[in-house]
């Protein structure tokens, strides 16, 4: 008698009170609802309020919540227009269609003629551009469409994708456009992807006496499904106060960043932090391997005594060969381009929020990653399990 297939019971996530402390801070620091910051979490809008009463101090008396909404609002509605500084110049007059315009507009003060001559606009052009004003073709009616889509989608990224995630975005959602249109549209708009910087993190501490593991990922097959291999590494971040530093760990199945930590020390404390929070959030199986480089924090006796407790198998780089941590490496890249770059920070607090919401809201539910065949890597897990 065929026996039936007994479904397994879903998995309760859990989450340290790091997680909790800044998902409320975030919440109360945006003007958004607790309902769009718990979905964008992947959370319930009830455990925002749980966690603000457990985790967070009372609101101090003063400025209202809607108060402070409308003024977060304000911002955002102000912040566009204040980026264009060429817009409260006048027009340069470099283009054609800006020479055109420029005709147009003077054309009851002068003859048409005498101003395309002053211009360098032949009459016949201004009149085929004040045709095509008028009665538009449907390919520039098109294109005026997409603008807007490409608009959105761009400003959805945080100002990061270029022209081949906006092509992939615009995929996803049954619309198949040419990746050199989509670039054109960009150009004429000013927007453009997040260009790559060289940079060299100095943050490996190798002349040390601790044990060295053996790189055990240069013998595994690629990964199958999640937590079966695990990457970690640490960074710096620059602020007024002087360097924070970041540990992360990364999953090297979905790209998906499990655990994370901060903090104004480079030392076994914060790189333990990043491995309880991702024991507690993906309570990973027995025989997981555990990859890093030679650095003292992960070769220190602590530290291998808590992948030993987890059940976790440790592996690390060769000496100096970055390559060997290449998926977490390139995280770092992603990172450091599309926000640290782009930030001034005055302390660790700011950085903290900053990378909360960079890692938790944006890179692991919303940016569309390229080795994941332009998929989240939430939206990967789920659509592989």
């Amino acid at each position: 008698m065929k026996e039936l297939a007994v479904p397994m019971k879903k998995k309760r996530r859990k989450f340290d009170s790091n997680f909790k402390r800044e998902a409320v801070a975030l919440w109360r620091s945006s003007g958004k609802l607790a309902q769009e910051i718990a979905t964008q979490l992947g959370i319930r809008e009830g455990q925002l309020y749980e966690w603000q009463k457990s985790v967070m101090p009372p609101r101090r008396p003063g400025r209202s919540a809607s108060r402070e909404r409308s003024a977060a609002q304000g911002e955002r509605s102000v912040a566009p227009a204040t980026r264009h500084s060429k817009k409260n110049l006048g027009h340069n007059l470099r283009t054609p269609q800006e020479r055109c315009q420029r005709i147009d507009a003077m054309k009851n003060e002068r003859p048409i003629t005498t101003l395309c001559e002053a211009l360098e606009v032949s009459p016949s052009g201004y009149y085929d551009w004040r045709n095509c004003q008028t009665n538009p073709p449907p390919r520039r009616l098109e294109d005026q469409r997409l603008k807007e889509h490409v608009l959105q989608i761009h400003q959805d990224s945080r100002q990061t994708y270029g022209a081949p995630r906006v092509q992939m975005h615009l995929r996803s959602q049954g619309r198949r456009h040419g990746r050199n249109r989509i670039a054109r549209l960009m150009r004429e708009q000013g927007l453009c992807g997040r260009q790559k910087k060289r940079y060299r993190v100095a943050t490996t501490d190798s002349n040390h006496q601790e044990p060295i593991a053996p790189n055990r990922l240069a013998e595994l097959p690629a990964p199958k499904r999640p937590d079966q291999v695990w990457v970690a590494d640490i960074t710096y971040v620059s602020t007024a106060q002087g360097w924070v530093y970041v540990a992360a760990i990364l999953d090297l199945y979905s790209r998906r960043i499990v655990g994370w930590a901060l903090s104004q020390q480079i030392n076994t404390a914060l790189v333990m932090m990043a491995l309880n929070m991702a024991l507690l959030h993906r309570q990973p199986p027995k025989g997981l391997i555990f990859h890093s480089d030679r650095a003292v924090q992960y070769a220190s006796a602590e530290y291998r005594q808590a992948l030993d407790n987890a059940r976790l198998v440790a592996s690390m780089s060769r000496k100096a060969n970055c390559y060997d941590n290449a998926a977490m490496e390139a995280f770092w890249n992603t990172l450091k381009l599309e926000l640290i770059y782009r930030c001034q920070f005055e302390d660790a607090a700011q950085v903290r929020q900053a990378i909360f919401d960079y890692i938790e809201v944006f890179y692991n539910r919303q940016r569309l990653h390229s080795a994941l065949g332009y998929r989240t890597p939430a939206a990967f897990e789920c659509a592989n399990n």
